[in-house]
C-alpha cells in the first residue's frame, strides 16, 4: 500500500473534503522564496536527480551529518549518484523527522514514484525519475505549470542588477515572478571587510562613489526605486535579534564613516546602526506601499569550524533563545508614532515566543487594511507538523486565523512546491477535526472560503503587487 495516499494527513472525511474541494484547487502564491531568479529565467533543466533534488540542500546535508555519514557526501566531491545512494541510505533514518515526509510527498507529485526511498529503491528511483527529467516536462516552466504556481517573490540583495528580473517580465512567462529586497548587507557595520566589499557592489549598481553616510542612505533609497520599478512591493529581513536603539543622526553617520575607514562596529554601535537603518527603511518601504517582512531569531553559524569550512547557508544553524519582544514592540511603535508603519510580516523561531508574537501583531492595525501586521508561517525548524500547528493555534487563539496570508516554502529547490500541500492538509486536518468535535459548525462552506482565502485569496489581495511586471 502506498504510504502517500489521498488521505495523507487527514484524519477524518471534514477534513478530506475541505482539502479535497476547497484547498487542493487553489493556485500557489509563495511570496517568500529563495529560488535562484537565474534559472527562472533560463528556464533551466535539470540533468538528474541530485540538481534538482540534493544540490544545495541543507536540510538534507544536516540529516546525512546526523546520520553519521561523511561530509563527502554532502558538500564534497563524491559523484551525483553517490550523494544520491547516500541520501536514500539516510531517509530511513528520518522517521517522524518532516524530511520524511516531503520526501515521499516530492517523489510521488515531480516523477509518479509511490515507492519508500532507501538503499535498495535508490537505483530504481534514480532511473525512474531521470528518465522524467530527460522528458522535459519538469523544466522549470514546467513544474510552474503543473504546480499552478501564480506568483514567486525571489530574494534579491539591493546589489544585485536584476537583469534575470527583466528578463523575466519580458518572457510571457504565465507565473508573475518579482523580487524581494533583502538589505541584511547594509547593517553588518560589526564586520568592516564584509561591509566594504558589499559597498562596493551597491555603488556599482547605483553608479556612484558611496563616501559619506548621506550618498549610503541615498544608495538604498535608488534601489528601492529600481526594485519598485519591477514589481517589487516587499522587503525582507533576516535578523537575529529586532532592533530598536536610540541613535542619533550623528552617532549614525560616526558609525558608518568608522566602518567605512575599516574599524568594525562593536555589539552596541552595530545595535544602534542596524536600528537607524532599519528605521529608515521602514519609512521608506512605507512610502511605497510595500510589505515589510521581518524573520527574527534564528542562531545563525553555531559551528565556527564547519562555517570556515563550508561557508553560510551550509546547514550549521540552530533556533535562537534570545526574548526580543520587547524590542519588536518598540520597534514597530517607532514607526506607527512616525505614521510610517508599512504592512509587516513578523516569523518567529521559537515557538515559546509564539503566543507573545501573536498579541503584538494585534496591537498594531489599519482600518483599511485587515491583517496589518501578520504573525508569519511556520518558519525553518517550525515549518513541519507541529510547529504549523502551533502557530495556527497562537494566531487563533488571541488574532484572526481567517486573515492570514497563508504558507510559503522558504527555499532554495524548485521541488519544494509539495510544502504547500502539506500545509494546506495540516490546516484542512485542524479545522475538519473541530468541526467533527462540534468545536466549528459543521458548515463546510463557510469554513471552506476560510481555507480558501488562507490557501490564496488572502495573499492576493493584501501585497498590494501589480498585476504585470511592467513598471
Amino acid at each position: 500500500m502506498a504510504f502517500i495516499t489521498d488521505r495523507f494527513l487527514l484524519e477524518n472525511d471534514a477534513a478530506a473534503s475541505l482539502y479535497k474541494h476547497y484547498a487542493l484547487p487553489q493556485p500557489i502564491f509563495d511570496y517568500h522564496c529563495h529560488l535562484p531568479v537565474k534559472d527562472i529565467a533560463e528556464n533551466r533543466r535539470f540533468n538528474d536527480l541530485f540538481e534538482i533534488w540534493l544540490e544545495g540542500d541543507h536540510y538534507k546535508w544536516r540529516a546525512m551529518r546526523a546520520n553519521g555519514e561523511s561530509e563527502r557526501f554532502c558538500t564534497g566531491d563524491a559523484s551525483p549518484y553517490e550523494k544520491f545512494q547516500t541520501w536514500a541510505r539516510t531517509v530511513p533514518y528520518t522517521l517522524r523527522n518532516p524530511l520524511y515526509h516531503w520526501t515521499h510527498l516530492e517523489l510521488d507529485r515531480y516523477f509518479g514514484i509511490p515507492e519508500l526511498l532507501d538503499e535498495s529503491s535508490a537505483p530504481r528511483i534514480w532511473q525512474q525519475a531521470n528518465e522524467v527529467l530527460k522528458s522535459g516536462s519538469l523544466d522549470v516552466d514546467g513544474i510552474l505549470r503543473r504546480f499552478n504556481v501564480h506568483t514567486i517573490c525571489t530574494t534579491d540583495d539591493p546589489a544585485d542588477s536584476l537583469k534575470y528580473h527583466e528578463q523575466i517580465a519580458s518572457s510571457g512567462l504565465a507565473t508573475r515572478v518579482l523580487p524581494t529586497f533583502r538589505p541584511d548587507a547594509s547593517l553588518r557595520v560589526d564586520s568592516a571587510p564584509a561591509f566594504n566589499t558589499w559597498l562596493s557592489k551597491l555603488a556599482a549598481a547605483t553608479e556612484t562613489t558611496i563616501d559619506s553616510f548621506k550618498v549610503f542612505l541615498g544608495a538604498l533609497e535608488n534601489r528601492v526605486d529600481a526594485f519598485h520599478a519591477l514589481g517589487c512591493r516587499i522587503s525582507d529581513h533576516g535578523l537575529d535579534i529586532s532592533f530598536a536603539e536610540p541613535c542619533t543622526d550623528t552617532q549614525a553617520q560616526s558609525i558608518f564613516e568608522a566602518a567605512r575607514s575599516g574599524q568594525s562596529a562593536s555589539p552596541e554601535e552595530h545595535r544602534k546602526f542596524a536600528s537607524y537603518v532599519l528605521f529608515f527603511l521602514g519609512q521608506l518601504y512605507a512610502s511605497h506601499n510595500w510589505t515589510m517582512q521581518l524573520h527574527l531569531g534564528a542562531l545563525r553559524n553555531v559551528n565556527s569550524r564547519a562555517k570556515a569550512i563550508h561557508g553560510p547557508d551550509t546547514g550549521f544553524d540552530a533556533m535562537g533563545g534570545t526574548s526580543q519582544i520587547h524590542a519588536l514592540a518598540l520597534f514597530l511603535d517607532k514607526l506607527e508614532s512616525a505614521g510610517s508603519l508599512p504592512r509587516t510580516i513578523i516569523y518567529n523561531s521559537n515557538p515559546i515566543e509564539n503566543y507573545a508574537f501573536a498579541t503584538i501583531i494585534g496591537s498594531f492595525s489599519a482600518e483599511s487594511i485587515p491583517g496589518k501586521v501578520q504573525f508569519g508561517s511556520g518558519w525553518w525548524f517550525l515549518d513541519q507538523k507541529d510547529g504549523i500547528e502551533m502557530q495556527l493555534n497562537a494566531l487563533s487563539n488571541v488574532g484572526l486565523l481567517s486573515r492570514f496570508v497563508g504558507m510559503v516554502t522558504d527555499s532554495r529547490s524548485f521541488m519544494s512546491y509539495p510544502r504547500h500541500e502539506y500545509f494546506r492538509r495540516v490546516l484542512c486536518n485542524l479545522l475538519g477535526s473541530e468541526m467533527e468535535l462540534g468545536l466549528l459548525p459543521n458548515d463546510e462552506a463557510m469554513i471552506g472560503r476560510m481555507v480558501q482565502d488562507i490557501c490564496f485569496n488572502n495573499a492576493n489581495r493584501y501585497f498590494n503587487l501589480p498585476t504585470t511586471t511592467r513598471s
